[in-house]
């Protein structure tokens, strides 16, 4: 479980925190009394839960800069003195990795590079999570849920470029930080949802947009199944393994897959059905107009993050689609939505302390 004390006081420094997951990460650090320090290009669309939350009154340091900025990365890590480094930024799309190679594994693969070469240098330094995803793996769409240990690839640009931010993480883990008593974990998760994203080219967010524009949804695989989770249960995910990562070091070092419960893994057809049933006057068609290859089958397999961090599903699929239906209705009433995104964290762990009971504990 997350242990505030941990966290109270403590610098902790961001890239991406301007994004759909960085910025409920650090809404929910700052909430904990940490000192956040953020470094990420400025939010993408308009509305984006950063500016709708006011993430930026809560932050120790916000730098908007450029992730592939090897001195910019450098200057705001070594100011921001932090203890604990998550990296966030990256190119996170699929599609847009076809129409634009070059600037994803720029920022992908040197991004990497330029955080973890400025970690080495800042001795406050002791935990790094790198945040990649499950499409690192060499995805042979077979039904068995991919393992840490298994090969790692990548048939389309994007996730040959998390592929490699992986190898070079391990590398950086090898040859430099763990000589250096620094540790570093990566985590793989799978398609997170949640209030607040408004990015393009992912399916709720898509779903959304149309419901507001009064229009049917347009689905390119509606037979793809993911492996689905709400961005509260991802984020709860990369907090406790950070605590591990910094009281335990090497033990919890490597990469860990965070994925949920095997049921959870749907078609994206059923993620529709079930929106459509929950929202008036919705509905869905299949427009597969610019389709590259994508993969019809990924799905994980977290027994680790189980049983050594003793994580679990606390919402699942059905109940993260309603949390986020939830806070998007509360965004269009005018509610205000700082406030209402901290309940729902809370709302959040006090289901994490029921589920738990008495095994509660803390890193």
């Amino acid at each position: 479980m997350i242990n505030q004390d941990f966290w109270l006081n403590r610098s902790v420094f961001i890239t991406g925190h301007t994004g759909f997951k960085g910025a409920w990460l650090s809404l929910w650090l700052s909430q904990l009394g940490a000192h956040v320090h953020g470094f990420s290009l400025a939010p993408e669309t308009k509305p984006n839960f950063f500016d709708v939350c006011g993430v930026d009154g809560y932050l120790e340091s916000h730098t908007i800069a450029d992730i592939r900025d090897s001195r910019a990365v450098s200057a705001a890590l070594k100011s921001a003195n932090p203890s604990i480094v998550f990296h966030l930024a990256a190119q996170p799309l699929v599609r847009q990795s076809y129409r634009d190679p070059v600037f994803t594994l720029e920022t992908n693969v040197l991004g990497v590079v330029n955080v973890l070469e400025a970690a080495r240098h800042v001795s406050s330094v002791r935990a790094v999570l790198n945040v990649t995803t499950d499409k690192c793996y060499e995805n042979l769409e077979t039904r068995r849920p991919y393992r840490e240990g298994d090969a790692l690839g990548g048939h389309d640009i994007y996730s040959a470029s998390k592929a490699c931010s992986e190898i070079i993480s391990s590398s950086y883990r090898r040859s430099f930080l763990a000589l250096e008593d620094k540790h570093l974990a990566t985590a793989r998760a799978g398609n997170v949802i949640g209030g607040g994203d408004w990015s393009v080219d992912r399916l709720l967010p898509d779903f959304f947009r149309a419901v507001e524009k009064g229009e049917c949804v347009r689905i390119r695989s509606p037979k793809a199944i993911r492996p689905w989770q709400h961005v509260l249960q991802v984020l709860w995910g990369y907090v406790t393994l950070a605590q591990y990562l910094y009281n335990h070091g090497n033990d919890y070092s490597g990469a860990w897959n965070l994925g949920p419960d095997a049921i959870d893994s749907k078609p994206v057809q059923w993620i529709m059905d079930s929106l459509c049933a929950a929202v008036p006057g919705a509905s869905w068609m299949v427009d597969s107009s610019f389709a590259p290859h994508e993969a019809e089958l990924l799905s994980l397999d977290s027994a680790k993050a189980r049983e050594a961090l003793g994580w679990r599903m606390i919402w699942n699929l059905s109940r993260a689609i309603t949390e986020t239906i939830n806070w998007h209705e509360a965004h269009r009433a005018g509610m205000n939505m700082h406030e209402y995104s901290l309940r729902q964290i809370g709302l959040f762990m006090a289901d994490a302390r029921e589920s738990y009971g008495e095994s509660i504990h803390c890193a």
